[in-house]
């Protein structure tokens, strides 16, 4: 299977649509707040799984301290990790969320090994360091047009943080559940943290619940939280080496669909900064096991 065209056609499908999140949200962001969006998002997302988990024969139910894990997961990955991104991606380029996107499985490799108490290979800290440079070299002259802002660039990295934490975290449990329950749940858990953060800061006169909101919070829900993700854990259950090579094109559909969709710039930085990042992935990914 891993070596059938099948394997290759959802790879690139996975690629596609995970790339996509950052240009989805900036769309959404054009009718309402960021928490608003993503509260949606996270919502429906939640209640899609949760139908589908407890529609299948094999329903499963979380035991003891497993309601525990998978509040603690979803209060990394989703509530903290994505309700930062959310506020960060309103400052910085679609373009670029794409690309802190593409560095996080390289985060996590460094992040991980701390945590174990392990020797950080060298690979791994070279792979971290040309990752950061790629990104610094595609942000510069954003900087300078206003497509990025320091706060907006603080907030990606405060995101990616809170990301690394519950992929090293979620590496560390030993699951009884499907992983299509562990989705379910920790969207749920996710959407349940963000609600306070969502009401606190909601403006009602600055939302408007029309077309463009429901097709994009759809979007961000179904194809990218629910389908995206379990294609990823499908690739990497099969042969994760190869399924890491999927997360070069990330970046790559990224900046395309942010060209084409936003008419951000793509300008010789960009490429650089692209091509650098790419290099840090090839440089790492034999280690690295990103988990999305």
């Amino acid at each position: 299977m891993k070596g059938s065209p099948k394997f290759y056609v959802l790879g690139l499908l996975f690629a596609a649509v995970w790339s996509s999140a950052s240009v989805a949200a900036k769309l959404g962001f054009r009718s309402v707040q960021p928490l608003v969006l993503y509260q949606f998002r996270f919502s429906f997302a939640a209640l899609a799984l949760l139908i589908l988990a407890y529609s299948l024969k094999s329903r499963e139910l979380p035991k003891g301290k497993e309601w525990l894990r998978l509040a603690i997961f979803g209060f990394f990955n989703v509530a903290l990790a994505l309700g930062l991104f959310a506020f960060a991606i309103k400052e910085v380029a679609a373009g670029i969320g794409a690309l802190q996107v593409g560095v996080n499985p390289l985060v996590i490799s460094v992040f991980s090994a701390i945590v174990a108490g392990r020797r950080i290979k060298l690979n791994e800290m070279m792979a971290l360091f040309f990752g950061i440079l790629g990104v610094a070299i595609a942000v510069f002259p954003l900087l300078q047009d206003s497509y990025a802002t320091p706060k907006g660039l603080f907030l990606l990295s405060l995101s990616t943080l809170s990301y690394s934490t519950a992929a090293v975290y979620f590496s560390k449990v030993n699951w009884r559940l499907k992983k299509l329950t562990i989705n379910a749940w920790q969207a749920f858990f996710g959407a349940l943290f963000l609600f306070p953060a969502s009401f606190i800061f909601y403006k009602g006169g600055l939302n408007v619940y029309d077309l463009n909101f429901f097709l994009s919070g759809s979007w961000l829900a179904i194809p990218v939280s629910a389908g995206a993700v379990y294609l990823w854990l499908w690739l990497l259950s099969l042969d994760t080496v190869k399924a890491s090579f999927f997360l070069f094109l990330c970046p790559i559909f990224g900046f395309v669909y942010a060209y084409f969709i936003l008419g951000e710039p793509f300008t010789f930085y960009t490429l650089t900064g692209l091509l650098v990042v790419m290099l840090a992935l090839y440089i790492g990914q034999k280690k690295s096991k990103p988990k999305n």
